[in-house]
């Protein structure tokens, strides 16, 4: 009597080969809607500066309530939204720049220091932009050459801020051989492995 065995399939020299990696999910779809909504309203905002001035002031106020909606996500929303699993103090950021210059720096499957840092200078200085924008309009600041000159000034900063984050995805990026950009659009990430920190 024949018996039938199940054929195991072959097995690869390089455990790794041909292997899809289990992928977990990170971004909810709040804080992907929020970053690219932010994205989108940062570049409309920029591009019609002095050229389309109602378009401009209503990018404004929904980059406020953009930047409202992700004040109250970070608190109450998904475990990686949440300020308190990326939010670190001085000391935690300056060490993981330190393992960056090293080379050593760990993969974080949310956001890693530097990443948790710049996510809060980039919404302090939209924060800053529509305040700014906003006291433009008011009696007490109408004309105001400070306030407009303070406005502009934000906006640059947040400029630089933007290339230095695209230069951190970038790197982490190649670092940790992930897509980091692919990531913020699927909201999935490589699970963690070996020294991650999750």
């Amino acid at each position: 009597m024949l018996k039938l065995v199940k054929a195991e399939p072959p097995v690869s020299a390089d455990p790794g080969a041909h292997q899809t990696p289990l992928l977990v999910r990170v971004w909810d779809p709040v804080v992907r809607l929020f970053h690219w909504s932010l994205v989108v309203g940062f570049a409309v905002a920029w591009f019609s500066a002095n050229r389309a001035e109602d378009l401009h002031t209503w990018v404004g106020y929904a980059a406020g309530g953009l930047i409202l909606l992700r004040l109250i996500w970070g608190v109450v929303g998904t475990r990686y939204a949440r300020f308190s699993s990326f939010v670190k103090g001085p000391t935690g950021i300056a060490r993981y720049l330190l393992a960056i210059l090293k080379g050593s720096e760990a993969r974080y499957i949310g956001h890693n220091p530097a990443g948790g840092a710049m996510v809060l200078a980039l919404m302090a200085g939209v924060l800053g932009l529509v305040v700014t924008g906003w006291m433009q309009f008011t009696d007490a600041y109408y004309g105001e050459d400070w306030v407009t000159n303070l406005h502009s000034l934000i906006a640059h900063g947040l400029l630089v801020l933007v290339v230095v984050h695209l230069g951190g995805v970038a790197l982490a990026s190649l670092r940790h051989h992930e897509n980091l950009v692919r990531a913020m659009i699927t909201g999935r990430k490589r699970t963690a492995q070996g020294d991650d920190i999750a």
